[in-house]
């Protein structure tokens, strides 16, 4: 054997993270977290790029050479070895990729499925994207998280997540043999203590304060906002709100944009339908329109107008979210409303699954009650 090269003894004995070379284009990468890959650095087009060959693990020295060789050759010819391999077997991208094709249309936004997309395309494609498939396992995808478990943990356990319906995908479309890699992964990954992440919300004594500076400013995103408060929603519950959602003294907001996926009825308190009046003519469609609009119809306020509005009211701390626990707030220190009373206005469910079962009202009366209370003291009328 050749001066310099790597030995099956030699390799089993490597800990410290690192690249090691065995020649001819042949490396061993071993990750922080102690997994190792081997990797063929080829010429492609003029670009060095790195192919993975497979875990140490269950990729035997003797074959990652082998294919090495088949690579470089193929590259050394003026091909591109990543072409040839799709040709023969599916690549983890291209698994995820149709997994992200399939799920697609089942996604209330489109920009949740591109957060879907740009994660992995981000921390788990430069590692494992071009490595067939059938090749993976524990100690690769491991490489993909171990990097950012302790610093990004929400980020990290959001890309388990969907690693691991690539994989369930492939094993049940007969891509991927062996169980899935990421199921029990935990049990390798740090213990990581998160606090939890409360929305600035703006106390309910200064509420009629701040309605009443709101209410001095002119601009759709003020009335927006005013409305958004009033009727204790979300911020894309508000910004789609259309005309033909209005019956009256209610307003009906579909499945499609509520968070829980159920139709949603609010009662329109006094000071909301006066907020209606006031915008009346402004949107066709929408009832509250950017200011900018498409070449054809109208668009939706930008989900960053009412933290704009806030700031420039001096207000920098708050969000447009915490002001449903400014409502919540309210109705259980000042207006003492049941419990259930609240969280239905709030669109949250409640209770045990038996007590669901059986809680087929939505309040909708009593919620009415409280709304108008809830309207008449962000107003300081009462």
């Amino acid at each position: 054997m050749p001066k310099g090269k790597l030995t099956v003894s030699k390799t089993n004995k490597l800990t410290a993270p690192g690249r090691y070379a065995d020649g001819n284009c042949l490396f061993l990468v071993v990750s922080p977290s102690g997994a190792k890959q081997w990797v063929a650095r080829l010429t492609i087009h003029g670009k060095q790029t790195d192919l993975g060959l497979g875990g140490h693990t269950y990729t035997s020295l003797e074959e990652a050479r082998e294919e090495c060789a088949k690579l470089r050759k193929v590259a050394r010819n003026g091909g591109d070895p990543r072409t040839e391999r799709r040709k023969l077997v599916l690549t983890f991208e291209d698994a995820a990729r149709r997994v992200h094709a399939g799920l697609l249309p089942t996604w209330r936004s489109a920009g949740h499925g591109q957060r879907w997309l740009a994660s992995l395309e981000h921390y788990a494609f430069p590692i494992i994207g071009e490595r067939p498939i059938n090749t993976l396992g524990p100690s690769d995808v491991l490489s993909v998280l171990s990097p950012i478990w302790t610093e990004k943990n929400d980020t990290a356990k959001r890309i388990k997540q969907r690693m691991a319906s690539v994989f369930d995908w492939a094993k049940g479309a007969g891509h991927y043999a062996a169980e899935n890699p990421l199921t029990g992964l935990e049990k390798a990954l740090p213990s990581v203590r998160s606090a939890p992440i409360h929305m600035a919300a703006l106390p309910w004594r200064e509420l009629p304060k701040f309605m009443g500076e709101l209410s001095r400013r002119e601009a759709v995103s003020a009335r927006a906002l005013a409305f958004l408060i009033l009727t204790a929603t979300r911020s894309r519950e508000l910004r789609g709100a259309r005309w033909s959602e209005i019956d009256g003294k209610t307003w009906t907001i579909p499945a499609d944009r509520m968070k829980t996926g159920k139709e949603h009825k609010i009662p329109l308190s006094a000071e909301a339908l006066s907020i209606l009046e006031s915008v009346q003519g402004i949107g066709d469609d929408l009832i509250f329109p950017s200011a900018t609009r498409g070449s054809k119809s109208e668009r939706p306020l930008s989900d960053t107008v009412f933290k704009a509005l806030m700031d420039r009211m001096g207000y920098q701390n708050l969000t447009a979210h915490g002001f449903r626990s400014t409502f919540r707030d309210w109705c259980g220190e000042h207006a003492k409303a049941d419990r259930e009373v609240a969280e239905a206005a709030l669109a949250h469910s409640f209770g045990s699954k038996v007590e669901r079962a059986y809680a087929r009202s939505d309040l909708f009366q009593r919620r009415r009650q409280l709304m108008s209370a809830w309207g008449r003291y962000a107003k300081g009328t009462s």
